[in-house]
């Protein structure tokens, strides 16, 4: 789970010491984060209309169909800064708006009588709160539940007090948290067979019911209902229904970098031509890749690859809940400075405020040169200037870029957020223990495989939250990168709070 704290134009700043475990395997982290909130979001998103017969898909095994989830939101920090999606929980079904989010497991929504849930939005969107007393299929999860115990294994469950309630307690490297206690009840899935639409299929899976928020997840400028975990641990939805066997053990997605924002996302795998695989490291609890080499305009850095070698305090995952991205500490001058001196002719260099960026009145495409993260079995991740690069400001016809991949001091993590996330199908294959990765226009349509007995493949047309779900352009964008939202997991599941 991330912790979601939100940036646009700056009006106040906060200057947050943490110091906690991240959650590559827990190592003790001591990070700055400069904040700055918006008064005015600049965000027009519509509320949902009914079901969007225009969408992207989803596999469901069982049916042969493929069940699609709506996605919204951007990358763009000065804008939305996340992409999310609606769920429908309960009976009878109720919208909840959630962070798609693969660096952490649970699905988890805001509750009735929660302390500390915003109630209201800047997002446009409703908000809503579960309450299991309203579900006719609702029950609660006890601590002698199996699944609970396998919970427990994870960290994602607990037993709290004398309750033999199954429970959990999530705090954030921001100091934000959440604790609240699971629910099983019924999702409910919209299935594509033959290009129909289907609204009459649902599952039973467990979810956090959130009774408590605290830090920047009270805050409203960018208040989601919670958060949809899709990692790889067994209590992540796309686990239970895969153990079951009502979807596929794998997941796509297709983020759109520009600034209407939205995308695709499927349950199952996006069949694409183009598409290179790489493992994941095996025996991790998030989307940990070997990256072995970074590359400028075809030039290896002379970076050690035991800089990006996993294991206690390092390593590279795969993480759609991070706005930004991250560099290994050790790694990063070296990058910078290759990018410096490939623009150095074209370009002036300069520091704001401790951040390495460029003034010009060229387009970056035309001076700035590919970058290449070349990770284990040959798969290399091709990123564009504007996979890099964050825009400043405009003055007099001259824009400020800076680098947007960030460094954590005296840490060695990499970090592949939204950033370099967006125009790219990544396949996550947990199946098969890879991910996989193309470029491509997330507005246009994919391809799925339903990976059914007679091996069909599902067209599917990818679609937005809503028709007029478009994120308009926020003036005066002169926010530097030293107050952007810093989307890094920290500790997930640092504590319980005992009854």
């Amino acid at each position: 789970m991330v912790a979601i704290v939100r940036t646009g134009v700056s009006v106040a700043v906060a200057v947050v010491m943490i110091q906690a475990a991240t959650v590559l395997c827990g190592f003790p982290a001591k990070l700055t984060l400069e904040r700055a909130f918006p008064t005015n979001h600049g965000v027009e998103l519509a509320q949902l209309r009914g079901r969007d017969r225009i969408r992207h898909g989803r596999i469901l095994q069982s049916s042969g169909g493929v069940i699609d989830f709506p996605v919204a939101g951007t990358y763009d920090p000065f804008l939305v800064g996340l992409y999310y999606t609606k769920v429908q929980l309960g009976n009878p079904p109720k919208d909840f708006f959630v962070q798609i989010d693969t660096g952490s497991d649970v699905l988890w929504v805001s509750c009735n009588s929660c302390s500390g849930c915003p109630e209201t939005s800047g997002l446009q969107i409703q908000l809503n709160f579960f309450d299991p007393g309203s579900s006719s299929t609702a029950s609660l999860v006890s601590c002698s539940d199996q699944i609970c115990a396998v919970g427990v294994q994870s960290s994602d469950s607990a037993c709290l007090g004398q309750s033999n309630q199954c429970a959990y307690v999530f705090q954030y490297g921001d100091g934000s948290g959440t604790s609240g206690y699971y629910v099983m009840d019924m999702i409910h899935l919209d299935i594509v067979v033959d290009s129909a639409m289907t609204t009459n299929s649902s599952a039973s899976v467990m979810f956090g019911c959130s009774t408590s928020q605290t830090g920047d997840l009270t805050k409203s400028d960018r208040a989601i209902d919670g958060i949809f975990g899709f990692g790889q641990q067994d209590l992540s939805v796309i686990s239970q229904l895969s153990s079951r066997g009502l979807a596929p053990k794998v997941f796509s997605h297709c983020l759109k970098g520009d600034d209407s924002g939205g995308g695709i996302l499927v349950l199952g795998e996006i069949v694409e031509p183009n598409v290179v695989y790489t493992p994941l490291v095996p025996s991790q609890p998030h989307y940990n890749l070997n990256l072995q080499s970074i590359s400028v305009n075809g030039r290896v850095l002379p970076i050690n690859p035991a800089v990006f070698a996993t294991s206690n305090s390092q390593g590279t995952i795969i993480d759609s809940g991070t706005t930004l991205a991250y560099l290994a500490e050790e790694a990063y001058d070296t990058f910078v400075a290759a990018i410096t001196n490939t623009v150095s002719q074209s370009s002036q260099s300069i520091i704001l405020r401790g951040n390495q960026c460029y003034m010009t009145s060229s387009s970056i495409s035309d001076i700035f040169p590919l970058v290449s993260l070349n990770f284990a079995g040959g798969a290399s991740l091709v990123l564009r200037p504007q996979d890099y690069l964050i825009q400043q400001s405009s003055v007099s016809g001259t824009t400020v870029w800076c680098v947007g991949f960030q460094k954590i001091p005296g840490q060695g993590i990499t970090i592949l957020g939204d950033l370099v996330l967006k125009d790219k199908i990544f396949i996550y294959d947990l199946a098969n223990q890879r991910i996989g990765w193309t470029n491509y226009d997330c507005s246009t349509s994919v391809n799925v495989s339903t990976a059914t007995k007679t091996g069909k493949s599902e067209f599917v047309n990818a679609g937005q939250l809503s028709d007029s779900g478009s994120v308009q352009n926020q003036p005066n964008r002169v926010i530097v990168l030293s107050i952007l939202v810093l989307f890094v997991k920290l500790s997930i599941f640092s504590g319980f709070l005992h009854l």
